[in-house]
């Protein structure tokens, strides 16, 4: 007698590529144990067996597309009763196929993996009963050690019911919302096939021990250095979309990450072992040992072999000491400006801007503001001197390509904040500069500002930057060396004001000049350029109704 195992209803999906095969000729199966391992777009899935036996032969591999009905294994000496079910669902297939379509009809929305949280606030419900929500359309923002993420819908359809709100805290596998009038979730429609309704619960294996997880840190192997991801390997990487996403916003090769999940799955905590072992060791050691580093894409320059690390000390020996851990931001800080001063060749141009007339003007315009509910700062007419700076030097609002080979020009102009909170810096991004006024980019900032003080910030509020301004101006100094915040090619830091005596040819008059600080990435932007740069940006402000030209 023999038996086959073939895909059941996985949705609206006519080719999902096949990551892991679970299964091989001669090993037994049970009902319900999982067969193979299925990726969409937006979730991975496991595939159970609907039937019993031992495999006689496999159909599929690593690397195939399949659809519903394709033949994945045939069994054989599979036990009369499990034998049964596939031969009555043969006699009536109207009744079978009508199951998976009336599955299809009510799908749960819930809390992803979120890594090792069992109590995140829900900041921000974007949802409500009635709306039409898309796969992959965030629904939720959720925040934790204040970094504020979104949760995306890993299915369509018209929601039915919201079970959260605003102020709730919640974990993974919550319930978020419910869906109706479109075809489930991927993973919702294997997780529940109708010949094997509770089967599933027995295909997962239990969970390794906490104990092997210093053993996996142990076993990582020395990086391999590459500034590029290879995508290959990161596409047959054993992990959920989840870890996907955060492996590519950390730039972390996935595909030289051991995983120490069931079957090796790649979990959030390898991601972080594999982090602070690059940072920790510099891969000095593993170079030393004829290995190689840099696994972290953008860890290291090419052509450079390793950082030498910074030695340990024991400061305790020299006094009392206290430790204080960093906040999630000070680190994620950390590592993204540690990837951008080692990746980028930085060069900084200093200059000085006359604003002491767009000092006046401004301060004319207080009681207006006023009325307007707005307070007017030197940043806004900041923001709207570089947007015309960078419409006369475009080469300034791009973006190098991954191969290093072409220019991506923006047509955007977005300005980046840096805004520094209790936390640590973020940069917020205002968008649409150049179609904004001063109060309405002053109104801008005073929200952006709050939210990103109040640690609401969403990743949304952080990306599409044309450039970035740090302004020290409130608290002190001259000139600074600010960091180029990668992809963009430039950043404009700004320092206080201050009263000096400027010639004008005839004697020396007292003028308002404004420190300039031009970084720029030198593959992109050379000296003249620079200084084009920040010649440009001084005349602006010098005489603002040069934006109106």
């Amino acid at each position: 007698m023999s038996n086959e195992i073939r895909v059941p209803d996985i949705g609206d999906f006519d080719a999902v590529d096949v990551i892991e095969v679970l299964i091989k000729p001669g090993d037994s199966v049970e009902n319900g144990q999982s067969v193979i391992v299925l990726e969409s777009d937006k979730a991975s899935m496991e595939v159970p067996a609907e039937i019993a036996g031992t495999v006689a032969s496999v159909a599929i591999k690593v690397g195939d597309k399949v659809k519903q009905g394709d033949l994945i294994a045939t069994l054989s000496g599979a036990a009369a009763a499990p034998a049964a079910a596939p031969a009555a669902v043969a006699e009536v297939p109207k009744a079978a196929a009508a199951a998976p379509a009336a599955g299809a009809a009510k799908t749960d929305l819930r809390v992803p993996d979120i890594g090792d949280f069992d109590a995140v606030d829900v900041i921000e419900v974007l949802i409500k009963a009635g709306d039409s929500v898309e796969n992959g359309q965030s629904v939720i923002v959720l925040e934790s050690d204040k970094a504020s993420m979104e949760v995306p819908a890993e299915a369509a359809g018209t929601v039915d019911s919201v079970a959260i709100k605003v102020g709730d805290k919640v974990k993974q596998g919550d319930l978020i919302a419910t869906l109706s009038g479109a075809a489930g979730a991927a993973p919702a429609a294997v997780a529940s096939p109708a010949p094997v309704a509770e089967a599933p619960k027995a295909a997962p294996a239990p969970a390794p021990a906490p104990a092997a997880a210093p053993a996996a840190v142990a076993a990582i192997p020395a990086p391999v250095a590459n500034p590029q991801i290879d995508e290959a390997g990161f596409a047959t990487a054993h992990a959920s979309p989840s870890i996907r996403r955060i492996a590519r916003e950390m730039g972390i090769d996935l595909g030289k990450v051991p995983g120490s999940g069931r079957l090796g799955r790649v979990l959030e905590s390898d991601l972080r072992a594999f982090v602070k072992t690059l940072l920790t060791s510099g891969g000095v050691a593993a170079a030393a040992a004829g290995g190689k580093s840099g696994a972290v894409s953008g860890a290291a320059p090419q052509g450079m072999g390793g950082i030498p690390p910074i030695p340990a000390v024991d400061f305790s020996q020299f006094g009392e000491i206290e430790e204080q851990p960093l906040s999630r931001i000070n680190v994620l800080t950390g590592a993204a400006m540690t990837r951008c001063w080692l990746n980028i060749p930085h060069v900084t141009q200093h200059d000085y801007a006359d604003i002491t007339d767009l000092e006046a003007f401004r301060v004319s315009l207080k009681a207006e503001a006023e009325k307007r509910g707005v307070r007017v700062t030197m940043l806004a007419f900041l923001m709207k001197a570089l947007t015309s700076a960078l419409k006369e030097l475009p080469r300034f609002n791009s973006s190098l390509s991954p191969d290093g080979k072409a220019l991506i020009l923006k047509k955007y102009y977005n300005i980046g904040i840096a805004v520094d909170t209790p936390n640590g810096l973020v940069v917020p991004v205002i968008r649409d500069v150049d179609q904004k006024g001063i109060y309405d980019l002053s109104a801008d900032l005073a929200a952006i500002s709050k939210k990103a003080r109040e640690g609401k910030l969403s990743p949304k509020d952080m990306s599409g930057a044309s450039m970035t301004i740090s302004s020290l101006g409130g608290i002190g100094g001259t000139f600074f060396t600010p960091i180029v915040n990668a992809p963009e090619v430039a950043i404009l830091g700004v320092s206080r004001s201050a009263m000096q005596p400027v010639w004008n040819g005839e004697d020396f008059a007292p003028r308002l000049m404004l420190p300039m600080s031009l970084s720029y990435d030198h593959r992109v932007i050379d000296g003249a350029l620079g200084a084009r740069m920040t010649t440009l940006l001084a005349q602006i402000l010098g005489d603002m109704k040069r934006t109106l030209l």
